[in-house]
């Protein structure tokens, strides 16, 4: 048997679900070649691939170049055949969307909404446009097999549920997995929106970097932050939150928080429209200082890349204590041109010590909008990919 085999207390062998961990990685494997692999027996491959299939998590695909004889069958991961919906919420868009189970975007719709609205309203309305989406792409309802949810403020990971989020009144505390279940009786993730896109952009751009900081700027500010190779939380989902750190020019400027002189207060989307509107610019939205700023007013490309310097000198200090690799910046104020990035690269870069910034790149997103999208069907798809969910779904299956 090969060395390298671990034993699982559902099966008192190699399971199901280890088996799969070994097609996750999209090469099509015979059976020959899995008992290879794991140092199973041909018969106990052959029930292992049985239960993953009844799951319908793997299948047979085009036989095997054959040697003499009979062809021999291919078995691999059935990344299409099941469906996330995937929603990435911010404070004032939402977008809907369907992916496979590794995060592969099949179609999505972007709208404008308030999450001040508050919870049910905005959960339901996003659950009818995925029904909508699972329609237009001829999906049946019974093919989805998670939900992963993005939300703009904090969140109790292991319960789905946002802890005291300052923009989304009337979400504290609320039950995001039990009104999901509602609609589509499915697991359903939820995380802070910036968390998702993090993994987003580090599953489709940056796959092979451990230390990465994504930066969303927005409406707010908030970072995820990948370290060891994984998304880091905090003890209660607050990591990364740096749209509540307290900088030296916002001292008299009070943050929806109730804190005065945050980050976000100081240099997120609202307070770039607010200093442009005191000197005669009519700037209401984010929308209206990326156009003004891609149009070629100086005034507002001043204004966007002294955010820049802002949000650099928090970023100076996470360099410092967290010593990534890559720095992306996203968000929609982060469309405005070259500045924003300007202003944060002259900040980390000239007051951060050379051995943390020598071999630092500091780029705007290269997924963009479907970053949170990616992510969110990222984080839902690892879950019901997990040794743990297919062991229980392989119980539930047996016991029928």
């Amino acid at each position: 048997m090969a060395t390298n085999q671990t034993f699982d207390n559902l099966t008192g062998t190699f399971s199901a679900s280890q088996l799969l961990q070994l097609l996750r990685d999209g090469a099509p494997r015979t059976r020959s070649e899995l008992a290879q692999r794991t140092g199973l027996s041909r018969s106990t491959i052959a029930q292992r691939i049985d239960e993953l299939m009844g799951l319908g998590l793997i299948v047979s695909t085009e036989d095997a170049i054959s040697t003499g004889g009979r062809p021999s069958a291919r078995f691999e991961l059935n990344a299409t055949g099941r469906i996330i919906i995937a929603i990435d919420m911010g404070a004032t868009h939402c977008s809907v969307g369907l992916t496979d189970v590794l995060g592969t975007v099949i179609d999505t719709t972007t709208s404008r909404m308030d999450i001040a609205r508050g919870p049910r309203a905005l959960i339901e309305e996003c659950l009818a446009t995925a029904t909508e989406l699972l329609k237009k792409n001829r999906r049946a309802r019974d093919t989805v097999v998670a939900v992963g949810i993005g939300l703009p403020g904090p969140v109790e990971f292991a319960t789905g549920r946002p802890d005291n989020p300052p923009i989304m009144p009337g979400w504290h505390d609320f039950d995001v997995p039990a009104c999901v279940r509602e609609t589509f009786d499915v697991p359903t993730l939820v995380d802070n929106d910036v968390n998702i896109a993090a993994l987003g952009e580090r599953t489709v751009r940056w796959p092979e970097v451990s230390e990465l900081i994504y930066v969303k700027v927005a409406t707010g500010i908030g970072a995820g932050i990948i370290s060891g190779s994984d998304l880091q939380r905090g003890s209660r989902g607050i990591a990364g939150d740096i749209g509540h750190v307290r900088v030296s020019k916002g001292a008299e400027i009070q943050c929806t928080c109730g804190n005065f002189g945050c980050l976000e207060a100081t240099a997120g989307g609202p307070a770039i429209a607010r200093n442009l509107r005191a000197v005669g610019i009519a700037a209401e939205s984010n929308g209206d200082i990326v156009d003004l700023a891609l149009n070629g007013n100086l005034t507002v490309t001043g204004a966007v890349r002294e955010a820049g310097r802002t949000i650099g000198e928090v970023l100076t200090t996470c360099v410092s204590i967290i010593n990534p690799s890559v720095i992306v910046i996203g968000g929609s104020i982060s469309t405005a041109g070259d500045h924003l990035l300007a202003g944060i690269r002259e900040v980390v870069y000239s007051n951060s010590i050379p051995l943390a910034t020598e071999n630092l790149t500091i780029v705007q997103s290269r997924v963009g909008a479907h970053a949170g999208i990616i992510g969110a069907g990222v984080m839902a798809g690892n879950h019901v990919l997990s040794a743990s969910y297919i062991n229980e779904q392989i119980r539930t299956l047996r016991a029928v």
